[in-house]
């Protein structure tokens, strides 16, 4: 299938979530006061940045799939691993084939989301998490690649449920 111009948009959406996502999450691993590499092993304390408003930065090694589900170490590292690229590579095959630009969007957010989230799975065992929106009565900490896939499925399901909606006959 080849793609035109106008319709590749989405195929580089995928590597701007990857990227804005590895770099925030680069600069997390910089900051002292995370101690992120420090508290991997949950020898010692990850760290919190408390901000004016209703969100913090609070570091957490998250070792399950998204906001915290399905946590797993060891062997279940790498069996969640292989879970959520088969899902991601399911989810890329379904976007080469996806038509509506809105369909195109929400796979591509949940694609860079997974990727980016995948790819702290395989360095470190477990996901970097550090936007904590407990102020917004939100209990999670998450981070971009979470926010890319959750803002992702809510467009993916507005498109599959409301905006793909077959049209009612009108009765004469």
């Amino acid at each position: 299938m080849k793609l035109a111009p106008l319709s590749a948009w989405p195929f580089f959406l995928v590597p701007v979530v990857v990227l804005l996502d590895q770099w925030s999450k680069w600069l997390v691993l910089q900051e002292p006061r995370f101690n992120a590499l420090g508290c991997l092993d949950r020898m010692e304390p990850c760290g919190r940045i408390p901000l004016p408003g209703p969100l913090d930065f609070t570091m957490l090694w998250n070792r399950g799939m998204s906001y915290g589900l399905f946590q797993s170490e060891g062997i279940g590292r790498w069996i969640l691993a292989a879970i959520m690229a088969t899902i991601a590579i399911g989810f890329l095959v379904w976007l080469i084939r996806a038509e509506g630009r809105w369909l195109r969007l929400a796979l591509a957010l949940v694609i860079g989301g997974a990727f980016g989230n995948l790819i702290d799975r395989v360095r470190f065992g477990a996901v970097i998490d550090f936007i904590d929106a407990n102020g917004l009565y939100f209990p999670w900490v998450f981070n971009i690649a979470d926010a890319a896939i959750s803002v992702g499925a809510v467009l993916l399901f507005i498109d599959q449920f409301l905006l793909s909606r077959p049209k009612q006959a009108t009765s004469s």
